[in-house]
């Protein structure tokens, strides 16, 4: 089987900026994957982000120019899959978890030929209550930095429109202002009418942040998000004695589950060391759906809740990951993003109803 590899970029521009304790976006570059195949096409979406993703910054251009135009077989892909491996030098994360739902994509398509003139959506190979549009999917409504007063409005706005579950951006204002926005939250719903969930991106100084997490936990906070900056090394400490559930993110990057990288730890040691209540699976910045599976697989070993969360990618990149997470039939709200951030974004194949992500079959 001979295979046609094409990229395409796309700029989105936001809406208005992402705010984060890390800083701001207000553009950012998307590339869809496409391989091609006895008529059919898979498709998959890299989109890393600046500044945090391992290949954030990386001219995707030049680094798959000699796949272009080039029939590649099926031991190509599989070793281009394996060059980009997080914990490599060579690691390419989110173009990793492009090729990877690409070539999954084909694979379902070329297993199935009645689907050769049907609409190509890019992931037919997830097929679930959720895919077939019989259910919903339960997300968090999430709360960007902003200021103060702002930040109630978005949180207010979400439990409005029916959202129980809601993620504020935590770790950059003044801790008092944050503190009192949580309270005044608290004040109008109770922990049984609403699940907070906190996201520091790594915004509170090791020194003090079991301090501020302590003040925070009589909010009744449902977890906290990264409260200190990835490769703390007494990240284990943070963990036993936080007040609060701690949900490891950004520490994840860079690790292979399995294997030891470069940076001198599996995945699976990093999680029994610092033994966080959650992990958070984003499969742009870990490297694929099947590195994310491995996760849960060496969390639920370790008695560790996850969730999985899109990170800023286009309606293609969501669509994948909710269409993959589905099969899961998970249970607590997951962190999907709704396409709604950007100008101009690819057709949308989910809309949110209240609290739930719907696929548009």
């Amino acid at each position: 089987m001979l295979i046609q590899f094409s990229t395409q970029p796309h700029q989105f521009e936001f809406l208005k900026p992402a705010k984060t304790s890390r800083g701001e976006y207000t553009e950012k570059t998307s590339h869809l994957i496409s391989l091609r195949s006895g008529g059919f096409e898979g498709i998959g979406e890299a989109a890393p982000l600046p500044g945090l993703s391992l290949d954030g910054d990386v001219d995707y251009h030049a680094f798959t120019k000699h796949l272009l135009n080039v029939p590649l077989g099926t031991d190509d892909i599989l070793e281009h899959l394996d060059l980009w491996e997080p914990g490599k030098d060579t690691a390419l994360p989110a173009m990793r978890f492009a090729m990877h739902s690409a070539w999954q994509h084909l694979q379902h398509l070329l297993s199935q030929p009645s689907l050769l003139n049907s609409p190509k959506m890019p992931s037919h190979w997830v097929n679930t209550p959720f895919t077939q549009g019989k259910t919903g999917m339960k997300i968090n409504g999430l709360v960007w930095m902003n200021g103060i007063n702002a930040m109630y409005e978005e949180a207010m706005l979400k439990i409005s429109l029916g959202f129980r579950c809601i993620k504020i951006k935590v770790g950059a204002l003044d801790f008092d202002e944050e503190c009192k926005l949580i309270e005044k939250l608290r004040k109008h719903m109770n922990a049984f009418q609403l699940e907070i969930r906190l996201d520091a991106n790594g915004g509170f100084s090791p020194d003090v942040a079991l301090e501020q997490i302590k003040a925070l936990h009589r909010f009744q906070i449902h977890s906290i998000e990264q409260p200190v900056k990835a490769r703390y090394h007494e990240l284990d400490r943070i963990c036993k004695e936080s007040k609060i559930d701690i949900a490891l993110d950004e520490e994840l990057i860079g690790f292979h589950p399995n294997k030891i990288g470069n940076l001198d730890m599996s995945g699976k040691q990093l999680l029994s060391w610092a033994k966080p209540k959650y992990i958070i699976l984003k499969p742009t910045l870990l490297g694929g759906l099947d590195l994310a599976e491995d996760w849960i697989r060496l969390a639920e070993n370790e008695q560790i809740g996850w969730w999985s969360t899109s990170a800023l990618e286009g309606n293609v990149g969501l669509a994948c990951i909710a269409q993959w997470v589905s099969k899961f039939n998970p249970t607590l709200p997951q962190g999907l993003g709704t396409g709604s951030l950007f100008k101009e974004n690819y057709n949308p194949q989910t809309r949110v109803v209240g609290e739930q992500l719907w696929f548009l079959p």
